[in-house]
């Protein structure tokens, strides 16, 4: 980078699971409520940010480029330029990304970037079959014409297309991202009883560090009715080994090992952070929590997908001449235990290191103590455009109270991509 981007302030939402229904929050609501709360606190007014850069992967027909929507609505004034990002699981880490190289290239000083869904607000669709109906319906020029139409018509033409399901198929190699996942634990041999535990060590860790309050980037939250949301609702005390151990697969019925309880969670939620450049730490007088290192994106096989995070973070070890073990904290966002575990595996693994990073060898052993501390989306949630943001964030939050120095961010993206961010405390 030509120049210091430096990390200010960040907040989110809590992440709130989705129970089969629209939750109480719109994604705009939710970047807006976020949003508010940490401008709020910052010493320059809202209206003085350079510009404003929001990633979502599902945003509602009316919040077509949700940035410009948040922006207005948190008083940054009509002059303030806002802008939506989407690059799938990474929307989030990409608005921060887009933000870098606005600064690098000495377009912006002081940006709010982030990323954003309501996953549980994903649309229900119309079938292709009753698409057309209606379409030959609304054209019909007579009573008569219309009339005629009426037989033509088929009951499972009601029958709903979700809309998140078609969003999380990958059109190139027709499957959806539970199946990838099961491609991994296959040709990594990784079994359903450590996917499984995994999965419990996540929602331990998140209500650990809900007890010893480690998650203060979290802001509440209140609706309409009155009722306030402090907390990241889809963790769950009872997820032990033992009765995770209870579920059936969900992707793959007859074989698979990848279930609802080791996949991360279909969840709404916001995350926000201020950057700046060293001109605009003076010019406010601002005092930066961390620093943003480098960014690297990779590209890979969309059936193998999840190990995204080790073709986005090797070369940017090797680009900074670090290794495994000179990271102080890894998050690695959890789209499926099993993807996080193969990825492990393939750092591990010479072959794979050789032909797939062209490594001269297996380039380590990734230390379990230091990653995903606080737990992961798994128990959390994995809001899809805010994740990339979020475990930067945090990432952030576990070196300060721990002391580590180095930290590194990776993120699986669907469609055969990872991005990985390396960060310093300060």
């Amino acid at each position: 980078m030509s120049k210091a981007i430096y990390i200010v302030d960040g907040a989110r939402t809590p992440f709130l699971k989705s129970r089969n229904r629209p939750g109480p929050f719109s994604a705009a609501d939710l970047a807006t409520i976020a949003g508010r709360a940490l401008l709020l606190r910052q010493p320059f007014e809202p209206h003085e940010l350079d510009e404003v850069i929001l990633g979502c992967a599902v945003p509602a027909p009316d919040e077509m480029n949700i940035a410009r929507v948040a922006a207005l609505r948190m008083g940054c004034g009509r002059r303030v330029p806002a802008w939506a990002v989407m690059r799938n699981c990474a929307s989030g880490m990409q608005a921060l990304d887009a933000a870098i190289a606005n600064m690098n290239a000495g377009r912006s000083q002081l940006v709010l970037a982030g990323g954003v869904d309501a996953l549980s607000r994903a649309p229900l669709l119309f079938s292709e079959g009753m698409v057309m109906w209606l379409s030959n319906f609304y054209t019909a020029k007579t009573i008569g014409q219309k009339l005629a139409l009426l037989p033509r018509f088929r009951p499972q033409y009601l029958a709903p297309v979700i809309g998140i399901v078609k969003g999380l198929t990958d059109p190139n190699v027709g499957l959806i991202m539970g199946q990838t996942a099961e491609n991994l634990a296959y040709r990594f041999g990784i079994g359903r009883t450590a996917q499984d535990a995994f999965a419990a060590r996540s929602h331990q860790r998140v209500l650990q560090a809900q007890e010893n309050g480690w998650l203060q980037e979290i802001v509440p939250m209140y609706d309409e009715r009155g009722n306030v949301y402090t907390r990241d609702d889809g963790v769950r005390a009872d997820s032990t080994v033992e009765n995770l151990a209870k579920l059936q697969p969900f992707f793959d019925k007859h074989y698979g090992t990848v279930t609802a309880g080791n996949s991360s969670q279909i969840t709404d939620g916001a995350v926000w952070m201020i950057l700046a450049t060293e001109e605009a730490l003076d010019q406010y007088g601002l005092t930066p929590i961390g620093r943003i290192v480098d960014t690297h994106w990779a590209a890979l096989d969309p059936a193998h997908m999840g190990l995204g995070p080790v073709h986005a973070a090797t070369p940017l070890l090797e680009a900074n001449g670090l290794g495994l073990e000179d990271i102080d904290a890894w998050e690695i966002n959890e789209a499926f235990a099993a993807q996080v575990l193969a990825c492990i595996e393939a750092w591990k693994d010479e072959r794979y290191c050789r032909e797939e990073l062209g490594l001269e060898g297996a380039l380590g052993e990734l230390d379990m103590d230091k990653l995903n501390i606080d737990g992961g989306a798994i128990a959390l949630g994995h809001p899809v455009g805010a994740s990339g943001a979020r475990i930067v964030l945090h990432l952030l939050h576990v070196l300060r109270r721990t002391g580590g120095r180095r930290g590194m961010a990776a993120i699986c993206i669907g469609g055969g991509q990872g991005g990985a961010m390396l960060i310093e405390a300060l």
